[in-house]
């Protein structure tokens, strides 16, 4: 399909059909087409940044930093079609990576803290976040994930790169800790 211009930006026509053309002229330095894209494509990845941040401030960080990625990145897209594939992995990839640097702060977020009906006690919340110190960082983010975040475990293995078996056992693993730790403070 040839492309046509409208005064000076791109067709509708051809934005809602050939998202390849769009990022060739944005990997020769068109600032337009970059508009252009965004207008088209931004609503559908905020909405998959929130689907997977569940933060809307986290996921207007990250469409924004999709599109300097795309930006900086269209040179060496070779799509066949597949431009907004191609847009959605740069999104799961910006989204995980904020969670991966999440699990490496010394503290969780508070997104992440245990919700105030888990436990009405000052001292049984320092019991549980003393537990919770006690797992190892995966097992820490897959609990976490999972109790508070309400992840699946195809989630969680996507969302960590770890294979489901691994994610399985780990999450096995730290509930096992956790229940040897419970119990040897309710034998105290």
């Amino acid at each position: 399909m040839q492309a046509t211009m409208i005064s000076g930006t791109i067709s509708e026509t051809r934005r809602k059909t050939d998202l390849d053309a769009v990022i060739s002229d944005i990997a020769g330095g068109s600032r337009e087409a970059l508009r252009e894209l965004y207008s088209e494509c931004s609503r559908g990845i905020y909405s998959y940044a929130l689907s997977i941040l569940k933060n809307a401030s986290d996921a207007e960080d990250a469409l924004h930093d999709v599109f300097i990625k795309v930006y900086e990145s269209a040179p060496s897209y070779k799509g066949r079609n597949k431009a907004m594939n191609w847009m959605l992995t740069i999104t799961r990839n910006i989204c995980y990576s904020r969670f991966r640097e999440m699990r490496n702060t010394a503290e969780m977020p508070e997104e992440y803290a245990l919700p105030d009906t888990v436990s009405s006690s000052v001292e049984d919340r320092m019991v549980l976040r003393a537990c919770l110190d006690s797992l190892n960082d995966d097992e820490r983010e897959i609990l976490v994930l999972k109790a508070s975040g309400g992840l699946r475990f195809r989630e969680i293995s996507a969302l960590t790169e770890m294979p489901l078996g691994t994610v399985l056992s780990k999450y096995r693993r730290a509930i096992t800790k956790l229940n040897r730790l419970f119990s040897q403070e309710e034998s105290k």
